[in-house]
């Protein structure tokens, strides 16, 4: 019987996924990841809930639970990454790092030298030979969170809610009584529940005012709470009163401003050409003269394009909102190839 340890978080995804382990006839033993304890902005960090929630969905499966302790390496490599990304301008995703660098490298190397034969957590994905695949589920599938994960991490590891849907797991919670069965999905950065982005970075970025200017005619519009606040394609929280919504098509760092305009079709809030740095290939890296789909965020629709060895990807339509920092993702089909950061 092989052992599996299962990163459970609290949720009604890690908690099915363990249940449906147990059914499978691994031996199933439950760990809470302890990443993250701070309070921010006067909002209670819900870590303590979600572990109460783990160790109670572990108990209801009657599986051995554990906690591995990784905030050190964690405000290390997300939250002090993720900060310094910010500062410098650009829009970082804190949960690819996440994956990257905590749950399939140090909990993955944790589990192992604990006695684990193999990992498993509550996303939506699939995996195959070391390949990584899209899910079952389009509307969940959380691969795009996924594409830095190694080929080798990904043959150590089951994604058993690669072939359900969101609305199968929660049935399937509610059947096995798993107090997770209702719980509501998570919101807002991951490791801190509810707290928005700028209430976080105010932690840690000593942000000053400065001018909202139109793109086009250079008038000042506004004044913003510190540019590294915004992101290209931004309309809310812009303050501008009058006319019709306003959209973020630039910062200038250097000088505190942001930039926006009023045109939805504006060509600064589109592009078709970008190039990825810090590109990440999981079995095989793309071909210069093959089409494959790309996907600039979570959920955002595949668009057909061409990549080169150095990262220059051209569309063969522009896509909204390419913001240096974000991740692109490059799919051949169902198989994530990898991807890279756009600059």
């Amino acid at each position: 019987m092989k052992t599996i340890y299962v990163g459970m978080s609290g949720g009604v995804d890690s908690s099915v996924a363990a249940a449906l382990l147990k059914r499978q006839g691994y031996h199933v033993v439950g760990v809470y990841m302890k990443n993250w304890t701070a309070d921010i902005a006067g909002v209670a960090c819900p870590w303590k809930q979600d572990l109460a929630d783990a160790r109670a969905a572990a108990a209801v499966i009657d599986i051995p639970f554990k906690v591995f302790g990784f905030q050190a390496e964690y405000k290390q490599h997300v939250v002090d990454v993720m900060v310094a990304e910010y500062q410098a301008g650009r829009t970082p995703n804190p949960d690819i790092m996440c994956n990257q660098e905590i749950k399939f490298k140090l909990f993955l190397k944790a589990a192992l030298a604990d006695g684990a034969d193999l990992i498993a957590t509550g996303h939506y994905a699939r995996t195959s030979g070391g390949r990584l695949l899209t899910a079952s589920d389009v509307n969940k599938d959380q691969t795009y969170f996924l594409y830095r994960v190694t080929s080798e991490a990904l043959e150590q590891t089951v994604f058993p809610l690669g072939e359900l849907t969101k609305p199968e797991v929660r049935r399937l919670a509610a059947e096995l009584g798993l107090p997770t069965a209702a719980k509501p999905d998570s919101q807002g950065i991951c490791f801190v529940g509810e707290v928005g982005i700028r209430e976080f970075l105010s932690q840690y970025i000593s942000a000053s005012p400065g001018p909202i200017l139109d793109r086009t005619t250079g008038r000042q519009l506004g004044e913003h709470q510190g540019a590294v606040f915004y992101t290209i394609g931004q309309r809310q929280g812009l303050g501008i009163g009058g006319g019709g919504p306003y959209y973020v098509t630039g910062k200038g760092m250097a000088t505190n401003t942001v930039y926006v305009t009023d045109d939805p079709s504006d060509l600064d809030l589109e592009a078709d050409h970008f190039i990825l740095d810090q590109l990440h290939w999981i079995s095989r890296p793309p071909s210069a003269t093959q089409v494959y789909q790309f996907r600039s965020r979570h959920r955002a629709e595949l668009i057909d394009g061409r990549i080169d060895s150095s990262g220059d990807v051209t569309l063969v339509r522009p896509e909204r909102a390419i913001t240096a920092g974000q991740s692109v993702v490059v799919y051949d089909s169902e198989v994530v190839l990898g991807g890279g950061i756009i600059i």
